[in-house]
């Protein structure tokens, strides 16, 4: 069965070592964010590797990968979504969007999130209305909101900043650091396109967003403004 086939292909490449390294760096300990999850020990690349033989997964053996304990398997399904939604036509896209957002609880990772969702959920909703976005940016789940931060890189990418920015706003009072960081890092690509639109923004909001939402905006600045930036000075 195919199920079976890339859950072989995926142990033959288990690192013992990678694996511990992997549980310490995605933060698995009780109380974490990633509490619970386990590791082969795989890399990115390799895993990219065993799901380009594995495009025709169907839909059954994709959600039992997701409902694995493994991250690695969890990350393969998703890039075998990524795969199918861009080989999909129209109607096949929307069955492999929905099916991604009534998965997105087992998108629970940072890195699951961020190799997923701008390519599956952004294309999908670049011509539709986004009300999504603004439901899932409220969640209490983790995930989610960081899927809806991420969905926007790939308007970004199509120079469309609006609903990142919009975003931006709701999420200057979230708690978690790893909602911090994907803001800032959305927003830093924003000024890779439009440097003024973020600076409009930064010069409303610097003062009150988080540390290292502002760190990851301002990166990329000079570091004399960076520094007046992080002082308050401007």
């Amino acid at each position: 069965m195919p199920i079976i086939n890339i859950q072989t292909e995926l142990k033959k490449l288990v690192n013992p070592v990678q694996a511990q390294n992997l549980s310490r760096f995605f933060k698995t300990g009780p109380g974490q964010y990633g509490e619970g999850d386990k590791f082969l020990g795989l890399k990115v690349p390799q895993i990219r590797v065993v799901a380009k033989k594995f495009v025709h997964l169907d839909f059954v053996d994709l959600q039992n990968l997701l409902n694995s304990p493994y991250h690695e398997f969890r990350l393969a399904a998703l890039l075998v979504l990524v795969q199918k939604y861009n080989l999909a036509d129209k109607s096949e896209q929307k069955r492999i969007f929905n099916f991604y957002l009534k998965n997105s609880k087992n998108v629970n990772n940072w890195d699951l999130v961020d190799l997923s969702a701008d390519r599956i959920m952004g294309p999908y909703l670049e011509d539709k209305e986004r009300s999504l976005l603004y439901k899932l940016v409220k969640s209490n789940n983790l995930w989610e909101r960081r899927i809806a931060v991420l969905t926007t890189f790939w308007f970004i990418k199509n120079n469309d900043f609006a609903d990142s920015l919009r975003l931006a706003r709701i999420l200057l009072d979230d708690q978690h650091d790893l909602i911090h960081k994907a803001v800032g890092w959305m927003l830093r690509e924003i000024g890779k396109r439009n440097v003024a639109l973020l600076e409009v923004f930064l010069k409303k909001y610097y003062q009150v967003m988080p540390r290292t939402m502002l760190r990851y905006a301002i990166e990329r600045f000079p570091e004399k403004i960076r520094q007046r930036y992080l002082k308050g000075l401007i």
